[in-house]
């Protein structure tokens, strides 16, 4: 009988071990970004999970800030709706105080100053910055839970799917691309990503970011 109670004591306590996750993947999804030639791309899924139970799949967590400038937001969704909230306000502040469009790189200095005033009780999200600056000059960044920024002239991901996509990124990104090859480039990473990514996926979103528009394409990947 102590055999028997003692082996099912370890086995709850192992089954409570393994249904932990970080809340950092709790809601899932991936963001990435590529710079080209006058152009940037930035691409998510469209999941949102509770761990690994599928709520809905048409959550989008790229938002527009700007004609020519977009956040991305990764982590865990109730926070990151909360940081977009006072993003907006603060970008609304600094245009009616300047009198101008924000630029992409002061919208990533004012992210990291919003994640760095609370890094004492963080916001559980890591956000990223696409965009085209007044010369047209692409910029992309990314930051963790307490604003430090990370911005490299190539391509950036956060989420869940980090981990798979950098290494995908790095064999198809290349130097001055145009929009079109870009597009193909970020397509093909994002949805690379989703095939391995569990908590990631039914289809991604693709913004492409042009000096002229943006185009925005829905892509299907597998939906399960």
């Amino acid at each position: 009988y102590f055999h028997i109670v003692s082996g099912f004591s370890r086995s709850l306590e192992l089954n409570k071990n393994q249904s932990k996750m970080s809340i950092m993947s709790y809601t899932g999804g991936t963001v990435v970004a590529m710079a080209g030639d006058e152009c940037v791309c930035i691409a998510s899924d469209l999941r949102i999970g509770e761990q690994m139970t599928t709520v809905a799949t048409d959550q989008k967590k790229v938002h527009k800030v700007t004609d020519k400038v977009y956040v991305g937001l990764a982590g865990f969704q109730s926070d990151a709706r909360t940081v977009l909230e006072k993003i907006m306000f603060r970008k609304n502040l600094y245009e009616l105080r300047e009198n101008r469009r924000i630029k992409p790189q002061v919208l990533s200095e004012m992210i990291s100053n919003l994640a760095y005033q609370h890094r004492f009780g963080s916001y559980f999200t890591e956000p990223l910055v696409a965009g085209l600056d007044d010369t047209n000059k692409p910029y992309i960044c990314c930051m963790d839970t307490i604003g430090c920024v990370s911005a490299p002239r190539d391509f950036v991901a956060v989420g869940t799917g980090q981990e798979y996509l950098l290494g995908v990124c790095e064999n198809f990104w290349r130097e001055n691309m145009k929009p079109d090859e870009l597009f193909e480039a970020t397509a093909q990473s994002i949805l690379s990503c989703l095939e391995r990514d569990a908590a990631s996926g039914w289809g991604a979103v693709v913004y492409t970011i042009t000096k002229d528009k943006v185009n925005v394409s829905t892509i299907k990947a597998r939906m399960d």
